[in-house]
């Protein structure tokens, strides 16, 4: 059966190096995002160490704590995610600019989340590229480092140099990069369990989120699921032709509406499975089965697990 999503194997190491002041907002739209994508694919996609310079507990701007895993002269990965966000000038220093550059070494990509753009470039580390900052200083931004192209967009990818403009703009980025890694289906299930409203955000560096046409397909599957409709009435609905919502979806999702349509179903029989003691039976009703059987079916060819199975795992 043709799958719905990228299947990249190797899992992505992520280092989130903290200083004092950083957003809780911030670090909660970087992280949750891998996490869910992990849960929902039911693989290792991307792990994560929260880092610091001196290995000791970082503060953020509400008082939270947060112990890290290491130190950042020890980790090495694919991405490093800099997070200073409030306070940031106060650690421009050359020990931290010096750090960052050896990072850079160790580390497939940079990114800087809210003001950590700042701490990139003063590290040298833009030079060349296009980035955004928050946008609170991006007039500062573009007068104290001319070398780098400063645009006002949510988020910029330029090459393996990654900036964003603030928390919301960070779950943009990621979502963004886990559709461009798994594809965009696992993105569009992160986004639906995280329930953000869709919208043609600005940003620089990749495929936008999907069409109107598209949402307002994906709006009439979701409220139809345990009674699913023709996939020639959904087009209706969202005001185009079978034929041109199934090329239109394959551009945006990389699927046609019936493979959407029974993920959808099938994603919410998999949450009835894991989070009730409905039957089978019951859950093959409400994601729109007309028998157990052919539930099961599908369900084990989406999930290479039967329903029954999933559930005593789940114990």
């Amino acid at each position: 059966m043709q799958r719905w999503a990228k299947t990249s194997a190797a899992t992505q190491h992520f280092g989130i190096l903290l200083f004092d002041g950083f957003s809780n907002h911030c670090l909660a739209n970087t992280v949750e995002p891998l996490r869910a994508a992990n849960t929902l694919s039911g693989r290792a996609l991307y792990d994560w160490q929260f880092l610091t310079m001196s290995g000791r507990n970082a503060e953020s701007s509400s008082g939270m704590q947060v112990a890290p895993h290491g130190r950042l002269a020890e980790v090495s990965g694919d991405m490093l995610a800099v997070m200073p966000s409030y306070g940031f000038q106060s650690y421009t220093g050359w020990q931290i600019q010096t750090a960052l550059r050896a990072a850079s070494a160790r580390f497939k990509a940079m990114a800087g989340l809210d003001t950590g753009s700042w701490l990139l470039a003063e590290a040298g580390l833009l030079d060349g590229h296009q980035a955004t900052i928050h946008w609170e200083e991006l007039t500062g931004f573009e007068e104290r480092f001319p070398e780098v192209s400063a645009l006002r967009e949510r988020f910029v990818i330029d090459g393996n140099r990654v900036t964003c403009s603030g928390a919301m703009a960070a779950f943009d980025l990621v979502l963004h990069m886990i559709g461009e890694d798994q594809g965009q289906a696992l993105a569009l299930e992160v986004s639906q369990l995280f329930m953000t409203r869709d919208s043609a955000r600005s940003h620089a560096g990749g495929a936008g989120s999907a069409s109107r046409v598209v949402n307002r397909a994906l709006a009439v599957m979701q409220e139809h699921l345990e009674d699913p409709l023709p996939i020639v009435e959904i087009a209706r609905r969202a005001g185009r032709t079978q034929k041109a919502l199934e090329a239109r979806m394959r551009a945006d999702l990389g699927a046609t509406p019936q493979q959407v349509y029974r993920r959808l179903r099938l994603n919410l029989a998999r949450k009835l499975v894991v989070e009730t003691d409905l039957t089978v039976a019951e859950i093959a009703l409400r994601s729109g089965y007309e028998t157990p059987a052919a539930m099961t079916r599908a369900f084990k060819a989406e999930f290479a697990v039967t329903p029954r199975d999933l559930r005593q795992n789940s114990l």
